[in-house]
């Protein structure tokens, strides 16, 4: 250090690091002196790269841009690493980094530069100096400059073009961003900014990290960060939903409606993946808690958008008796479970289903029978109607099919003796009664057979009769006609239909059904 400079002798900790305020500190000329980085800090972050933590990547990154603007200050700024411990460390194991920092700041008498509000407080409290650097918020980061405003999801890999997901659930395409392939020290530099943004942004936080991948929330972005050797080389995956939507918007039929607020209390909301399940479980729990319902979600990672008065809880920082005995003990009218993945959180949801809470599950599954069947195995399958009452099958982003589940003593479909009785479980199609499949027990197998039931024929008549009818009004292709269990002709019909149908056409339909001896009722198809 020149003579002619006033020397202050600073020490910094992780946050100032961490968050870049401390680089930028540097550059603007905030910092002048003698400027001290423990050797430890160094190591902290070396541990965790190896481990793959994002964390120790942008730690090492920004120490070495820290040693660049220090070579760009001129004489302004002196850099020391500096090994020696405070009094009372030298035999302990497990050193915390910035307790090390301010620690060494006492000691020395030096001014303690950190971006942490805690760390800050602690200091003042030792009656040590402080330098808090607030943390910069950018406007944007280069991976939100990436998403246009009908952009699903990113796609980046090391070595490969971006990718762009576009459209809306069940009708998206595929689009290169551009054609260049992504670099290496791009993907680090994003991930730089991410875990920076994530630090000084309120409501961001990194969700998990593990060694090769880091799931991180910032805003409504939810990001997947991959690292090798988990991954072939470096990706960022980052999701946003695309449309906030109400129950509303849904314009499901009234009987259903009635249903959720009435009755419902096991729901499944089964779904491919990508296809709307989270933003209907997210539209189901406003509408829930604008009817002043008590509304708790599990989440991981928790990516629902929804009102500050209903409490997120993350499963992947709390064991399922935490969160078991949080629920039962908050006792909310409804919890979210998004997603159920494995085993531990089947039981867990019918755990708190068997003790009262309503539960909503959000589940992946290609059809509606398949997110029954999961339950199969990890539940008797006589307790499966009273864990689950209602299912909502969601494809491209429109509620599907609708399935509520019975338990009765009957022969089971396809078996005639009728000392085969046994308890069955019957799930039937909502919108008509009309079961559709049957569980039960047989011997040591359980058994799921779908029930098809022939068509008599007068019901072939009554069906081809008002088919012949509505070729009138609307295309073929959008004609459905059902029969229910209780001889009522259900003719559903796409919603942009919906409201003409009412008219002259429904008339000549009741006069149809009239003259064959049956009731005609029309609703909009989900």
């Amino acid at each position: 250090m020149k003579s002619g400079l006033v020397s202050t002798l600073y020490v910094s900790d992780t946050s100032a690091i961490l968050r870049g305020s401390l680089r930028r500190a540097i550059e603007r000329g905030e910092v002048v002196g003698k400027l001290v980085i423990h050797r430890h800090l160094v190591t902290y972050f070396e541990k965790l790269a190896k481990e793959g933590s994002s964390v120790g990547y942008i730690g090492l990154k920004e120490l070495k841009l820290i040693r660049e603007a220090v070579s760009k200050s001129g004489e302004a700024v002196e850099l020391e690493y500096f090994n020696g411990l405070p009094e009372g460390y030298r035999f302990l194991r497990d050193i915390n980094p910035d307790n090390l920092a301010r620690d060494l700041a006492a000691e020395w008498g030096a001014v303690l530069i950190t971006s942490d509000t805690l760390a800050m407080e602690s200091a003042k409290a030792l009656g040590v100096e402080v330098l808090y650097l607030e943390p910069a918020t950018k406007a944007s980061i280069s991976l939100e400059d990436l998403f246009a405003p009908n952009t699903m999801s990113i796609h980046l890999k090391e070595g490969v073009k971006p990718y762009a997901k576009v459209g809306v659930p069940g009708e998206w395409r595929f689009e290169p961003i551009r054609e260049e392939p992504l670099t290496k020290e791009e993907l680090e530099e994003i991930i730089r900014e991410i875990i920076e943004k994530v630090r000084a942004t309120p409501n961001s936080f990194i969700e998990a990290e593990r060694p090769g991948s880091t799931i991180v929330q910032l805003d409504s972005y939810r990001i997947v960060i991959t690292k090798p050797p988990f991954s072939d080389g470096i990706e960022i995956t980052a999701v946003r939903p695309v449309a906030k939507l109400s129950l509303e918007d849904y314009n499901l039929p009234p009987r259903l409606v009635e249903r959720l607020e009435m009755q419902a209390e096991g729901i499944l909301i089964a779904g491919a993946p990508g296809m709307g399940k989270t933003t209907f479980a997210q539209a189901l729990a406003e509408y829930y808690h604008r009817r002043g319902k008590v509304i708790k979600t599990i989440e991981s990672p928790r990516d629902m958008q929804l009102p500050d008065e209903v409490t997120q809880y993350s499963k992947s920082y709390g064991t399922e008796e935490e969160i078991h005995d949080v629920l039962l003990l908050s006792r909310p009218d409804y919890t979210f479970f998004d997603e159920m993945r494995d085993t531990r959180d089947f039981e867990l949801y019918t755990d708190l289903r068997l003790a009262g809470v309503g539960m909503v599950g959000v589940i992946h599954a290609t059809s509606p029978i398949d997110a029954i069947q999961r339950f199969i195995g990890r539940v008797e399958l006589g307790m499966i109607p009273s864990i689950i009452d209602t299912v909502i099958f969601i494809e491209n982003g429109r509620v599907k099919k609708v399935y509520e589940l019975e338990t009765v003593v009957k022969v089971p479909h396809g078996l005639r003796e009728a000392d085969l009785a046994r308890p069955v479980v019957v799930v039937k199609d909502f919108l008509t009664g009309e079961p559709e499949y049957e569980l039960y027990v047989f011997g040591e197998r359980t058994f799921v057979v779908p029930i098809r039931r022939r068509e008599s024929t007068r019901e072939f008549k009554v069906r081809e009769s008002i088919i012949r009818t509505m070729r009138k009004y609307v295309p073929s292709e959008e004609i459905d006609v059902r029969m229910t269990e209780d001889g009522r002709v259900l003719v559903l019909v796409d919603s942009e239909y919906y409201n003409y149908m009412l008219g002259k056409p429904r008339k000549k339909l009741e006069r149809i059904g009239k003259r064959l001896g049956v009731e005609v009722e029309i609703r909009p198809r989900l």
